[in-house]
């Protein structure tokens, strides 16, 4: 039985708290997304629906946690807002890192929180937290070409264009690569 405790259950970060979502809740999103059960016992809520009516990563999700429950703190993660308690996106890596040390993050903002800085600081949060963990070499960050307001954050955080790829569902897509040591380098202090 896998447990969680202290910094792979909640990263909190300047404005935003990353609450790892548990084995138990993806079991809940897996029947219904707007389950009221769904955090009442964090105290933060969902007003704006955040994956309710678009699954985001879900369906992806949910058989890699039903694999191995111990990826919680890797897959997904509710971006609350701290002075607001409620949901304010979601960010997660793809997977935990393959055999060369990669590892793919993706994260979303719901629309009314756009444009105020909340993904960079999911960006950071969760990447200052991953460099830490076990065989992680080189951070990846994938996006559609047409994606303005992602395209200039990687590039001012200086990510190296890799090339492009084509996703199964979300068309072409620019790779942008870090390595860990580079990103502890130029982000993290101390």
């Amino acid at each position: 039985m896998s447990t969680f405790e202290g910094d792979d259950l909640v990263l909190h970060l300047d404005r935003l708290d990353l609450h790892t979502v548990l084995p138990s809740e993806f079991e809940l999103l897996a029947v219904d997304r707007a389950d009221p059960r769904l955090w009442a016992d964090r105290g933060f809520a969902n007003p704006l629906g955040h994956l309710v009516d678009d699954p985001g990563p879900l369906p992806y999700r949910l058989p890699r946690i039903e694999a191995d429950p111990a990826a919680a703190p890797y897959l997904l993660r509710m971006a609350v807002l701290r002075q607001e308690a409620i949901i304010v996106g979601s960010c997660g890596f793809h997977m935990l890192p393959d055999d060369d040390g990669m590892i793919e993050i993706g994260l979303g903002v719901v629309e009314a929180y756009r444009g105020r800085g909340l993904a960079q600081e999911m960006l950071h949060g969760m990447w200052r937290w991953v460099i830490d963990q076990p065989g992680v070499r080189t951070l990846r960050y994938t996006v559609s070409p047409d994606n303005a307001p992602s395209q200039a954050i990687i590039r001012k955080l200086g990510f190296a264009y890799c090339g492009q790829q084509q996703d199964e569902v979300d068309g072409p897509e620019d790779i942008f690569e870090m390595s860990a040591e580079e990103y502890r380098r130029h982000f993290v202090r101390g």
